[in-house]
C-alpha cells in the first residue's frame, strides 16, 4: 500500500478524535449514554497512538526508508499496529480500562518496539551520519522510554492502587516523553531532513551543543510533571533548568533558521511556510509556559486547575504537533490541504483554546463563566471538527474536480 494511503488512515483517526472531542463537549448540554471517562480514554489513546504515531512513523519511513523491499516489510508492521489501534478504538468506549483495551494497548507497545528495531536496522549507512537521523534516533529511544509508564501502571494498580501519587506520575511520565521527547524531537528531525535536502548544514559544533541542550532539557523538564506533589525545592530547580535549556536549544535553532530564512522561504510553498511559522510561535509560547510552570506559586495554580492542564495539552497536540505534521505531510506531497481548511482549523483551534483558558482563569479568580459557555465551547469544537472532516474528505476528491 502506498504511503499516502497510510496517511489517509492516520487522518481517519484524526477525524475520529475530533468527532469524539465534539461528543465530549456535548456532555454538559445533552444526554449522552456512554460513560464520559470511557470516551476520554478512547479520545486520548487514538489521538496519541492513532493519529500522531501513524503520521510520524509514516513520515520517517518516507524520509529514510523508501526502498521497495524495506517498504514491504514495513507494511506488515504497519498493519499489525493498526489492528492494535483499532482494538483500542472498539474496546475503550465500551469497557474503559479492562481486559481487551489493556491487551490491545500492550500489543501496541510491542508493535512500536518492532517498528523501532526495524527502522534503526534498515536506515542506510549514508543517512545514519546526518544530524536529522541523530535526532530521529534519540526520539525513538524516547518512545521506548515513555513506555515504562504504561508498564508500571499495572504494578502500581496492583500494589498501591490508582489513588497513589505514583499512578498519576506514571501517566505523566508516559505523556511527557511522548510529546516532549518522541513527538517534538522527531518533528525537529524531520525539519532537519528538509534543511539537508536544501543543502543547509547546521555547523557540526553548534549541532552538537544544540543536541546536548535539547536532550538535557527533555529529560529535566519531566520534573515539571511531578510539581503537583509540591516536592522538595530541588525538583523545582531541576524543572526550571530543563525549561531554560530547552529555551537555549530552540533559541539556537531559531537564530540559525532566521539567518537562512531566504533559502527556507524559497524552498517552501506558502501554506507550508505559514504552518511552520505558526508552529514556531506556538512552540515559543510553550517554552515560556514551561519556565512559568517551574515557579512554585505558578506551579501550584496550574496543577490545581484542570482547564489550564487541558489547554496546555491541546496547545501541544492540536497546535504544535498536528500543525507540524500537516506541514511535513504537505511538503512531502502525502496530503492535500487548502487555505480555507487551514484557516478554519486555526479558527477552531484558537477559539477552543481561548475558551478553555478563560474557564480556567475564571475558576482561579473565583468568578463565573459567561452564560451559555458550554454551548460556545461545543460550537468551537464543531468548527475544529469541520476543518478536520473537510481535510480528511479532501484526500478522496480527484484533482481538478
Amino acid at each position: 500500500m502506498p504511503l499516502n494511503k497510510h496517511i489517509h488512515i492516520a487522518l481517519g483517526y484524526f477525524f475520529i478524535i475530533a468527532f469524539l472531542g465534539v461528543i465530549m463537549r456535548l456532555y454538559p448540554i445533552a444526554d449522552i449514554p456512554a460513560p464520559y471517562r470511557f470516551i476520554v480514554h478512547t479520545h486520548s489513546h487514538v489521538a496519541l497512538l492513532g493519529w500522531v504515531y501513524t503520521a510520524i512513523t509514516t513520515l520517517l519511513v518516507y524520509a529514510f526508508l523508501r526502498n521497495e523491499a524495506t517498504l514491504k516489510m514495513y507494511n506488515r508492521i504497519f498493519w499489525v499496529t493498526q489492528v492494535t489501534i483499532l482494538g483500542m478504538l472498539f474496546s475503550f468506549p465500551f469497557t474503559g480500562y479492562a481486559l481487551f483495551s489493556i491487551l490491545f494497548s500492550t500489543l501496541f507497545l510491542i508493535a512500536s518496539y518492532w517498528f523501532v528495531s526495524f527502522f534503526l536496522k534498515n536506515v542506510p549507512i549514508s543517512k545514519k551520519r546526518l544530524p536529522s537521523f541523530k535526532l530521529v534516533r534519540i526520539s525513538l529511544w524516547y518512545l521506548i522510554l515513555s513506555s515504562i509508564g504504561p508498564w508500571a501502571l499495572g504494578a502500581i494498580m496492583t500494589t498501591l492502587g490508582n489513588s497513589s501519587p505514583w499512578y498519576r506520575n506514571a501517566i505523566y511520565f508516559f505523556l511527557h516523553f511522548q510529546y516532549n521527547g518522541w513527538f517534538i524531537v522527531a518533528l525537529v528531525g524531520l525539519f532537519f531532513v528538509l534543511l539537508e535536502d536544501w543543502g543547509l548544514k547546521f555547523p557540526p559544533s553548534a549541532f552538537k551543543k544544540f543536541f546536548s541542550l535539547l536532550n538535557a532539557g527533555v529529560i529535566l523538564t519531566f520534573f515539571l510533571s511531578v510539581l503537583w506533589m509540591e516536592p522538595h525545592a530541588i525538583f523545582y530547580v531541576l524543572a526550571g533548568m530543563g525549561a531554560l535549556l530547552q529555551v537555549i536549544a530552540f533559541g539556537m535553532l531559531f537564530v540559525w533558521v532566521f539567518k537562512n530564512r531566504v533559502t527556507v522561504k524559497e524552498n517552501l510553498p506558502g501554506l507550508v511556510y505559514s504552518l511552520l511559522k505558526v508552529c514556531g510561535a506556538l512552540l515559543i509560547i510553550k517554552l515560556g509556559a514551561q519556565l512559568l510552570g517551574a515557579v512554585p506559586p505558578a506551579s501550584k495554580i496550574i496543577s490545581a486547575n484542570i482547564d489550564y492542564v487541558i489547554s496546555y495539552i491541546h496547545w501541544v497536540f492540536l497546535g504544535i504537533v498536528s500543525l507540524a505534521l500537516l506541514a511535513f505531510l504537505k511538503q512531502f506531497q502525502l496530503i492535500r490541504i487548502t487555505k480555507p481548511i487551514y484557516w478554519l482549523y486555526l479558527l477552531g483551534f484558537f477559539l477552543t483554546e481561548i475558551l478553555i483558558f478563560y474557564r480556567g482563569t475564571t475558576s482561579w479568580l473565583g468568578g463565573n463563566t459567561i452564560e451559555n459557555y458550554p454551548e460556545a465551547l461545543a460550537l468551537s469544537s464543531i468548527l475544529l471538527f469541520t476543518a478536520i472532516a473537510l481535510l480528511f474528505l479532501q484526500q478522496f476528491v480527484k484533482r481538478g474536480s
